[in-house]
C-alpha cells in the first residue's frame, strides 16, 4: 500500500502530512501519538496531472489546508472485530447480559468469588477427579488449580469446592426400579469432611435416572441445611419422560423442575437462617433445559447455568455460546474434562482461555 490516501481526484497528500496537521505524528504503523507540535514541511504533494517529480516540493500549509477543507470527506468506519464463538461481548449484550439479578444478600458467594470445583465420586476412579486420585493427592491438585485461577484473575477471589455425585444414574433399574443409586450418608459425610479440611464448599449433585427430583431432594435436607453445602442437578440423567436407560439418551429438565429445586433451597435458607445457596444446572444441549426463560430468580438462591459438554476448545466455545450465552439465566459455569477434552490431542482450555468468554464463567468444574 503506498504511503498516502487520496482525499480528492486532484490531491494526494502523504499520510504524515494529514497526521501532522491534525496534531498527531506517526511513530510506527498503527501508532498515533498525540501532543506533537504541528510542522509545516511537506516532502511531496503529487497530483494525477502534475508533472512535478517526486523530489521535495515546498507547499504553504495554508494551501494544503484549503485543499483538505474543499475535498469530499471520505467515510471512515472502524473494522469489525471477529471473535471466536462465546467471546463476543456485543453478542452477549444483545442476548441480555449482564442479567438483572435480585439483590445480593449478605453471605452470598457469587459474584464476589469464583468457585473452582473437583467433580466425581470417591467410589469410582472414572467419574471425575474427586474419586480418581487418593484424597491427599486430589486436594493438592485442586489447590494447584485454585492457584492458577488466582493468578489468572487476581480481581476475583477463588473459593475451592468438592462436587459430589450423591445420586448416581445407573444402567440397570436396581431394587427401587429407578435407574439410580443413592450414596450412603457415610460417603456424603466422608467427602464433607474432606471439603472442610480444604476450606472448600460441598456440592450435592443429583442424577435422577427415572426418579423425580421432588422425591430425591428432600432426602438431602440433613446435609443441605449446612451453610457451606450447595446443590447441583444434571438434566442429562433425568429420563422419566423418555423412559430410556441412562447413558442411551440425553435427558432434560424443564424450568418447572428447576423452579421446584430453587424454591426448595430458598425455603431452607429462610428456615435455617442460612446464607444464599449456589445451585448449578448442567447443560450442553438445546433440549437439556426447556423454557429457560421461565426460570425464576430468588435472592436466596444463586443459579449457575453450567456448560457441561466435552470436546475440542472450538466445540466447547460453540456450546457455551449456543446453550449458555444465548439463553441468559443468572450466572455461568464451565466444565473441563482432564481426559475427554484432550483424548483427541486437543489442549485443555486454560483459565486465560475461559476468561476471554463473555460473560466470564464464575463456576469452574474439573472432572
Amino acid at each position: 500500500m503506498p504511503p498516502y490516501f487520496v482525499l480528492s481526484p486532484r490531491l494526494a497528500v502523504p499520510v504524515c502530512v494529514f497526521l501532522i496537521l491534525s496534531g498527531c505524528s506517526m511513530e510506527k504503523p498503527g501508532d498515533l501519538t498525540a501532543g506533537k507540535p504541528a510542522q509545516v514541511a511537506v516532502e511531496s504533494v503529487v497530483g494525477p496531472s502534475s508533472a512535478a517529480p517526486a523530489a521535495a516540493v515546498q507547499v504553504p500549509v495554508s494551501s494544503v489546508m484549503q485543499e483538505i477543507k474543499s475535498a469530499p470527506r471520505a467515510e471512515i468506519t472502524a473494522p469489525k472485530v471477529s471473535h471466536p464463538a462465546g467471546e463476543d461481548p456485543e453478542f452477549a449484550k444483545r442476548q441480555g447480559w449482564p442479567v438483572k439479578t435480585p439483590a445480593i444478600l449478605p453471605g452470598s458467594i457469587l459474584p464476589g468469588k469464583r468457585i473452582v470445583a473437583y467433580y466425581g465420586n470417591p467410589q469410582s476412579k472414572r467419574m471425575g477427579a474427586l474419586g480418581e486420585f487418593p484424597k491427599d493427592e486430589m486436594l493438592a491438585r485442586l489447590k494447584k488449580e485454585v492457584a492458577k485461577w488466582e493468578k489468572a484473575d487476581p480481581s476475583r477471589p477463588v473459593q475451592p469446592a468438592l462436587h459430589l455425585i450423591a445420586v448416581v444414574a445407573q444402567g440397570e433399574p436396581g431394587k427401587a426400579g429407578k435407574y439410580r443409586m443413592v450414596m450412603p450418608d457415610a460417603i456424603v459425610n466422608q467427602v464433607y469432611g474432606w471439603a472442610k479440611e480444604a476450606n472448600a464448599l460441598l456440592f450435592i449433585d443429583i442424577q435422577t435416572g427415572h426418579d423425580d427430583i421432588r422425591a430425591l431432594l428432600p432426602r438431602f435436607e440433613w446435609i443441605l441445611k449446612n451453610p457451606d453445602v450447595h446443590l447441583g442437578i444434571d438434566p442429562e440423567f433425568n429420563l422419566i419422560r423418555s423412559g430410556k436407560k441412562p447413558g442411551t439418551k440425553i435427558g432434560s429438565y424443564d424450568a418447572a423442575d428447576i423452579n421446584y429445586a430453587s424454591s426448595y433451597l430458598s425455603d431452607l435458607v429462610k428456615r435455617y437462617n442460612l446464607p444464599p445457596k449456589v445451585f448449578t444446572v448442567h447443560r450442553f444441549t438445546r433440549n437439556g433445559v426447556t423454557n429457560a426463560h421461565k426460570i425464576a430468580l430468588r435472592p436466596e438462591v444463586q443459579i449457575v447455568m453450567h456448560m457441561d459438554g466435552w470436546g475440542a476448545p472450538w466445540l466447547k466455545r460453540d456450546s457455551y455460546k449456543a446453550y449458555i450465552v444465548s439463553e441468559p439465566v443468572q450466572y455461568t459455569g464451565f466444565k473441563l474434562f482432564y481426559h475427554n477434552d484432550t483424548k483427541k490431542g486437543d489442549p485443555l482450555m486454560s483459565p486465560q482461555d475461559l476468561l476471554r468468554l463473555h460473560p466470564k464463567p464464575i463456576y469452574i468444574q474439573y472432572q
